[in-house]
């Protein structure tokens, strides 16, 4: 069976998110030779451009957050908590270096058991015209003109499934016919992605 994910599949391993068992599980499927899991390339951008994102909202929070702190702490009834605001402080430092050496790690692992669909001139092309039919995003849709791309070129039977968290978006009429038609079921959280993988199995 050949599965299809994207970015928030990246996200829930490394950061070990409410479904990330369930990634997990998905992803020891293809260690096994179980599934063929696949990933738009443009899916392994979109979480380190995620993480820059987080890294420097942490960076300004924690300037504002010393400042704001060294003037409490100049008044006596907090003077005594200048270690626990330090420690609050630095938390967010901390954490930033290490949700990317989890980034790292996450991604690491996948692309020793994934494929990875190039970004080609087509799948660019075809990604702007759905942005306008299906009113996606210019990010969401680089991911399913990419998957589009992929499942069009597979023969019409293999089972296959898309699974994103992203029901917002893709979870919409046109794109679960589209993908349908293909032979394609759209998954729109990883517990029912991984039911729909066990059901083919």
């Amino acid at each position: 069976m050949i599965v299809y994910v994207e970015s928030n599949f990246i996200l829930e391993l490394a950061y070990l998110q409410e479904d990330h068992e369930n990634c997990g599980r998905i992803l020891k499927l293809a260690e096994a030779g179980k599934i063929q899991l696949i990933l738009p390339a443009f899916a392994i951008a979109e979480p380190f451009s995620a993480w820059v994102g987080r890294k420097r909202r942490r960076e300004h929070l924690h300037s504002e957050l010393t400042q704001e702190l060294r003037e409490l702490g100049r008044s006596e009834p907090y003077a005594g908590s200048r270690e626990e605001f330090q420690d609050v402080t630095k938390a967010l430092l901390v954490s930033g270096e290490e949700e990317k050496l989890r980034l790292d790690a996450a991604i690491a692992q996948i692309l020793k058991e994934s494929e990875l669909i190039p970004i080609e001139a087509d799948v660019i092309r075809s990604a702007i015209e759905i942005q306008t039919r299906n009113r996606l995003s210019p990010q969401d849709s680089i991911i399913y003109a990419s998957i589009l791309s992929h499942v069009a070129k597979i023969a019409r039977e293999e089972p296959k499934c898309f699974i994103t968290k992203n029901s917002r978006d893709f979870s919409n009429p046109d794109i679960v016919q589209e993908l349908s038609a293909l032979g394609c079921e759209l998954g729109t959280n990883f517990g029912e992605g991984y039911g729909l993988i066990l059901k083919n199995l």
